[in-house]
Formats: structure tokens, C-alpha cells, sequence
């Protein structure tokens, strides 16, 4: 392999999602990239049993925390283009799929800006994984029309515009919320959603010790906070999380809404 000092020297990134979890979720091409790996370069909670897939490479972890990250975004960016620059196949190991919430636009845009190859392989997201595992269907021809994605934390809930997201013959589906579900409840409620619009979250999607709970959405924080949820976790509002498989009682559904009334 070439070193860092040799300008000439050019190898590529695959961008690869690691999907919600579970390695049977990994497709075909994935796997064909893992195995061809000399570097990979992973987000933290990408399951150890898909890093085993490439035995052979460097493994660099990148793992971020809410609030703490071991690099910055630029020096990941900086990381991948200097291991590239040797001549090595890089892959660059993102949960779900690198073009939702998984930054893999911003890598791309800095390999394409360094001059150097770059491939994308999507993987399932962690929404759709983890709602097919729920049984729940995020479109529906009788409940949802539309689904939208949106981020729990992503520069801050009061800069994001929600309003139409959620509501009657719509799905929203929120990403890193776990911590922010109060706040989320909160400004849902105050964009006109009802009170009793069912919510579910989806806690650990298609890893051992996953959860499906449900709720109403006035009961969100409450509810994260009786259960200790922990992220990873999805959190789906709508009518179509009626249809879900729940570990809830119907008694305690009733309950609730009788107590929103």
C-alpha cells in the first residue's frame, strides 16, 4: 500500500449503510463492500456482528454521543480522504441508510471535493427497519397518505418547521428524539395536532431487547420517562399506530385517553 506522502496514490470510499441493526438487513452489495475493505471506518452503534463482516480491515471508530463526539464532522471528512490517499478502500460504515440523518451527504461533498472516487450503497433506515419489525405500516391506503422524516435535535426543535408534517392522514417520523420528546410533544400540540393522536417508539428496532411501546401524544415525555426508553429509538406519530404490534395493554391505552379527555 502506498503511504500518506505519495500524492499519486489513489484509492475510494464506499459510503455503505449498516441498516437499523440486525446483519440479515444488510444487502448483497454491503456485505461484497465489507469484504473488500481495508479500512473501515464506523459509527458507534453499528452491531458488532456487521463489523465481524470485514475481519481484515483497520477498524476506526467514529461513535458520536448526544453532545459528544469523538471527531468532528470535518475531521472524519479529514480522516476518510487521508486513508484514501494511501491507496486503501475505504468504507465508510453508517447506521440505517448515510443519506437520512446519517450526514453522508456532507462526506461525499468533501471526498468529491478532494478529487477522489466515491460510491453510496443505501441500507434500510432505522425507521423502516424498525417499523416493519412493529408491524407498523408508515403508509397507509385507509390512515396515511404521506410520511414524513424529520430530526429530534437537529439544530434545534424551534428552528424546524414541522407545521402539516403530522396530523390526520399523515405519519411523522422522528429521529434522535429520546431526549427532546417532551419539548416534541409540546410543539406538536401547539402546531394543532390533537392531544390524543396515537404515537408509538420504537426502542432498539431489530436488536435483542428491542421495544414497541405506544401512547397518546400528550402522554409522550411522561411515558419515555416511566419507561427509561434509551436511544437508540424511533418515535411514530400517527394514525397508523393503531395498527402496531405493541407490548402495551388496551386497558392502558383506554386509560390514558380517558384521562386526555
Amino acid at each position: 500500500m502506498a503511504t500518506l506522502l505519495d500524492p499519486a496514490a489513489r484509492g475510494r470510499v464506499i459510503l455503505v449503510g449498516a441498516g437499523p441493526g440486525d446483519p440479515g438487513l444488510l444487502t448483497v452489495r454491503a456485505v461484497e463492500a465489507l469484504g473488500a475493505a481495508d479500512v473501515l471506518v464506523h459509527d458507534g452503534l453499528v452491531d458488532p456482528r456487521v463489523l465481524d463482516l470485514a475481519p481484515q480491515a483497520h477498524r476506526i471508530s467514529v461513535a458520536k454521543q448526544r453532545s459528544r463526539h469523538t471527531l468532528s464532522q470535518d475531521g472524519i471528512n479529514a480522516l476518510i480522504i487521508a486513508h484514501v490517499k494511501t491507496g486503501a478502500i475505504v468504507v465508510r460504515l453508517k447506521g440505517g441508510d448515510p443519506f437520512i440523518f446519517g450526514r453522508g451527504g456532507e462526506e461525499v461533498e468533501a471526498v468529491r471535493a478532494a478529487g477522489l472516487p466515491v460510491e453510496v450503497i443505501p441500507g434500510i433506515s432505522a425507521a423502516l427497519g424498525a417499523a416493519a419489525e412493529a408491524m407498523l405500516p408508515l403508509t397507509h391506503r385507509d390512515w396515511s397518505s404521506a410520511v414524513s422524516f424529520v430530526a429530534g435535535q437537529c439544530k434545534g426543535l424551534s428552528e424546524q418547521n414541522w407545521s402539516g408534517l403530522a396530523g390526520k392522514g399523515r405519519t411523522l417520523v422522528i429521529y434522535m428524539g429520546v431526549a427532546t420528546c417532551p419539548e416534541i410533544s409540546e410543539k406538536l400540540m401547539a402546531e394543532g395536532v390533537a392531544p390524543d393522536m396515537p404515537v408509538a417508539v420504537l426502542e432498539r428496532g431489530t436488536l435483542e431487547g428491542s421495544r414497541r411501546l405506544r401512547t397518546l401524544l400528550a402522554d409522550l415525555g411522561a411515558m419515555v420517562e416511566r419507561e427509561k426508553v434509551k436511544s437508540p429509538a424511533i418515535i411514530v406519530v400517527g394514525e397508523v399506530v393503531m395498527l402496531a404490534d405493541a407490548e402495551d395493554k388496551l386497558a392502558a391505552w383506554a386509560n390514558t385517553a380517558e384521562m386526555l379527555a
